[in-house]
């Protein structure tokens, strides 16, 4: 059901695991971001983009955080400070309207109980 796809990126070659079938139907955008929290069915992910002022003549950041439901297939490997692609999918729950597509790469942040293990 897994599916592992070989992308070509700046850095060299790098392994993304994909989800072959995912079970809610995509449409409209898709966006990547960093996972800031993660529940047991569900994910918490921010992402930065620019916009333009015209008035200004500036560039202006922007931080938005989307909710998005962890297919049981990903729930193991991903984690908090991951960067992963969500797809916009039709509303499951009042607020969750994406579901996690992808895990592009590892993130920097590590979890309590991986702490309490390395002490040991």
């Amino acid at each position: 059901m897994k599916k592992k796809k070989m992308i070509k990126s700046e850095v060299g070659m790098k392994l993304v695991e994909t989800i072959e079938k995912i079970p809610y139907s995509t449409r409209g955008r898709k966006f990547e971001g960093y996972v800031i929290r993660k529940f047991e069915q569900r994910v918490t992910i921010k992402f930065e983009r620019v916009k333009y002022m015209p008035k200004y003549e500036r560039y202006t950041k922007s931080q938005t955080k989307i909710h998005a439901r962890l297919p049981f297939e990903l729930k193991d490997k991903i984690n908090i400070g991951d960067y992963v692609q969500v797809a916009e999918c039709r509303p499951l729950s009042k607020i969750i309207h994406h579901v996690v597509v992808k895990k592009i790469r590892d993130g920097g942040i590590k979890s309590n109980e991986n702490k309490v293990e390395e002490e040991k």
